[in-house]
């Protein structure tokens, strides 16, 4: 049980660093989340700041994911009597609730995309792809992050009713699925009210 715990802890601090706003506030002098849709995230960094610092927000909350995840696989390896996939899981799950509910930065952060992204592409890099061209073609023809975002996040747990190879551990993730796109989703309830209004943000991919 203390390895679960200890696992949970060491993801949620690191999905609490919140890079759009230590980003924004050293190459911009102000924190993103007082501008523009003030919610500390790449998107909202890119129409802020600019494209550089969106890219390097994107890149860093990526990495949360990442490195959470691949913390929770070295010690399932370590530690034996470990449910390796439950470890995988509640870093993933973890990483992306502290990214949205950061404790460095008063609990006010974004919405987990990127980071979710991060996990997902060492939970089971295949499903990563899908859900990311998926994603992009989406944001590509309806010119909203949003739309992109959420797609992805129903497609995830779809995916895994299909797809059983190239897991980073073998285990079942349909459950596991399910509440990473609820809190995806629920993330986004502001957008999915603008989007049923039709005054969802729109973004260039030109400018």
């Amino acid at each position: 049980m203390a390895t679960y715990i200890i696992v949970a802890i060491l993801a949620y601090c690191l999905g609490s660093i919140s890079f759009s706003v230590l980003i924004s506030k050293k190459l911009a002098g102000f924190d993103v989340r007082e501008k523009g849709s003030k919610n500390a995230g790449s998107t909202n960094v890119l129409r802020t700041v600019g494209k550089k610092a969106a890219a390097l927000t994107l890149i860093c909350d990526i990495l949360k994911g990442v490195v959470a995840v691949l913390i929770a696989v070295l010690l399932g390896n370590i530690i034996e009597g470990t449910d390796k996939a439950l470890l995988v899981q509640i870093a993933a799950l973890f990483a992306v609730i502290g990214h949205t509910f950061p404790v460095f930065f008063k609990f006010k952060g974004g919405k987990g995309v990127a980071t979710a992204l991060g996990v997902l592409f060492v939970l089971n890099w295949q499903i990563a792809l899908i859900c990311l061209v998926f994603a992009l073609l989406l944001m590509v023809i309806t010119k909203m992050v949003s739309v992109g975002s959420l797609a992805a996040a129903i497609l995830f747990p779809v995916l895994t009713i299909f797809i059983h190879d190239n897991y980073i551990a073998e285990g079942n993730y349909l459950v596991f699925g399910i509440l990473m796109a609820a809190f995806v989703i629920y993330n986004h309830r502001t957008n999915i009210k603008r989007l049923a209004t039709g005054t969802e943000n729109k973004i260039s991919f030109k400018k």
